[in-house]
């Protein structure tokens, strides 16, 4: 059975509706405001201005996703390279969705386009039998107040 077309509203309608879908909105939100069940603590409580905010990480996510789309256009057009492409993609859509849902991030590059490099630093340090620190390259620590590079920072500096 067909539906009977709706008859179009004024602008005044228009405006009368609007406006009341926002103030029920602003109820909503008021009253029950969403519960994100399905994302980890750990990324729901980062500050708006942290680069892992599970809003930035659902926008890199969608990003990702549009990527993923170009990239299986070309994997059809048999183009050199895309099928890794195709693969390094999806990993890194797996990853970030695995970041939302247990609040762990495993992969080495994060951000939009996967721009920036995650750098480690060193919570508790390790020790030789001797009592001499242990150092890995790349690793920023505290007690250093740099990352160990293996060259002492006075002689980078010359």
């Amino acid at each position: 059975m067909a539906r009977k077309k709706r008859k179009p509203m004024s602008p005044e309608q228009k405006a009368a509706a609007v406006e009341r879908l926002a103030k029920a909105r602003e109820k909503r939100m008021r009253e029950n405001p969403p519960q994100y069940k399905s994302i980890h603590p750990n990324a729901l409580n980062r500050p708006e201005d942290d680069p892992f905010y599970f809003r930035k990480v659902q926008n890199w996510i969608k990003t990702q996703k549009d990527e993923l789309a170009a990239a299986k256009k070309s994997l059809r057009l048999k183009e050199k390279g895309a099928e890794t492409k195709v693969a390094h993609i999806q990993a890194y859509i797996n990853n970030l969705q695995k970041y939302l849902s247990t609040g762990e991030y495993v992969d080495l590059f994060y951000g939009e386009y996967q721009q920036h490099k995650v750098r480690y630093r060193c919570v508790v340090p390790a020790y030789y039998k001797d009592g001499t620190p242990k150092y890995s390259y790349g690793v920023f620590y505290q007690d250093l107040g740099y990352t160990y590079t293996g060259l002492d920072p006075e002689v980078e500096e010359a």
